[in-house]
């Protein structure tokens, strides 16, 4: 049992390295495309992105243009102090029960792109009262 355990732990510890290690470059067009494809537009995925770690435009693509991984660019971000009421399944994971901090940030935006190219509502998204 204890064995099982361990190697959960350590497929855990291996996926939060090997998302923490992909660039932020490399699945921004993703992203884009996601939510151009359901008639959202760049503009209001940086919108989506500000709210959540406090990126200007300009500092987002500074980020792309020297391809930080996501453990960077979350490293020296704001956090949004309302991020902690982003819930709900992403990937296959709720995002409020992700142990990992930085792979909870990650799931964070992940899910935010996820209800822009939903359709959800700009407030509901950016969780304004």
């Amino acid at each position: 049992m204890v064995n099982a355990k361990m190697q959960g732990m350590n497929t855990a510890n291996k996926h939060d390295e090997r998302i923490a290690n992909i660039t932020f470059a490399s699945v921004y067009p993703h992203y884009l495309t996601k939510v151009g494809k359901k008639g959202r537009t760049g503009e209001e995925l940086h919108q989506v992105i500000e709210w959540l770690t406090g990126y200007s435009e300009k500092t987002l693509q500074k980020l792309i243009e020297e391809k930080v991984t996501f453990e960077l660019f979350f490293q020296n971000a704001a956090l949004n102090p309302n991020a902690h009421l982003i819930t709900g399944s992403i990937c296959g994971y709720r995002v409020e029960a992700i142990e990992n901090p930085l792979t909870q940030q990650i799931r964070y935006l992940d899910k935010l792109v996820d209800e822009l190219a939903k359709g959800r509502k700009m407030e509901k998204i950016l969780r304004v009262a």
